[in-house]
This record gives C-alpha cells, sequence and structure tokens, in this order.
C-alpha cells in the first residue's frame, strides 16, 4: 500500500471518527433535555397532587364532599405524593377507610346492582362513614395542617 492510500484511509478514519463523536455528543445533549423535561413533569404531577389534596381534604372539612369518596381520594393522593404519607398516624384513617369499604360497588357496577342490592351497600357505607367521619375529618385537618407548613412538609 502505498503512501497516498494510507493517508487517505487516515483522513476517512479521522472523519468517522469526528462525526460518530458528534453523533455521541449530540444523543448525550438529547438525553439531558429529556431527562430535565421528565424532572419538570414529575415535579409539577407532583405539584398538582398537592393542589388537588388540598381541594380535597379542605372540602371533607367543609363537608363538601361524601367522607367515602374524599377519603378515597385523600388516599390515592397521598400515596402519589409518597407512599409512606398513608402510613402517618396522623393520615391513617384515610387508609383505615378505604379499608373498610374498598369492596363497596362503584360507578357501572354500582348501577348493575339491584335496588336492594344498592340499598344494603350504602346502608354499610353510611354505617362506615358515621363511625370514620371525626377520624377522616381530623385527617383532612391534619393534611390541612401538614400542608401549610409548605415544602419543608414533605420530608
Amino acid at each position: 500500500m502505498n503512501s497516498t492510500v494510507a493517508l487517505v484511509l487516515l483522513i476517512v478514519a479521522i472523519v468517522v471518527i469526528v462525526g460518530l463523536c458528534f453523533y455521541a455528543w449530540s444523543l448525550r445533549k438529547e438525553v439531558g433535555r429529556r431527562e430535565a423535561y421528565r424532572r419538570d413533569e414529575d415535579a409539577r404531577a407532583q405539584q398538582n397532587s398537592l393542589d388537588n389534596l388540598d381541594y380535597v381534604a379542605s372540602a371533607l372539612v367543609q363537608e363538601q364532599v361524601d367522607i367515602t369518596e374524599g377519603a378515597w381520594r385523600c388516599k390515592v393522593l397521598l400515596e402519589i405524593i409518597d407512599p409512606s404519607l398513608t402510613e402517618r398516624t396522623e393520615f391513617k384513617a384515610f387508609a383505615e377507610h378505604y379499608s373498610r369499604t374498598q369492596h363497596l360497588n362503584t360507578h357501572t357496577a354500582r348501577q348493575q346492582l339491584s335496588p336492594r342490592e344498592r340499598m344494603q351497600e350504602d346502608k354499610e357505607r353510611l354505617m362506615v362513614e358515621n363511625e370514620m367521619r371525626d377520624a377522616v375529618l381530623e385527617s383532612a385537618r391534619a393534611v390541612l395542617k401538614w400542608r401549610s407548613q409548605g415544602s419543608k412538609a414533605l420530608h
């Protein structure tokens, strides 16, 4: 192989390596952009969940929502924000109410029940609501107090 061919091959190799380096750099830049976007989306979702928790807890305290619906929503929102939150003593009423009522039918399944079955489920739900009302409302007040502490309240 003569020196001209070797020089051309060297130049081609250098161009290919530089091109691959540029491509790798642009891919790394795209990964960084996507990670930043995901972090922003996670933060936005977290803030939306916190805002929704504020609304539901406030509606519970003002008794603008059924105890069962409010407890279920608060439990789910607390789990979305941080699953360990439902284990806190002051928020356990939501999880307890949920565990006592989760077997009850909702939405379409409830509509498919006979009037007698629906009345039986309503009776059971109201009984649990009466027993748990004070504890759930106290947990809702605890949520509002916890949220009033701001961002330091999460950890």
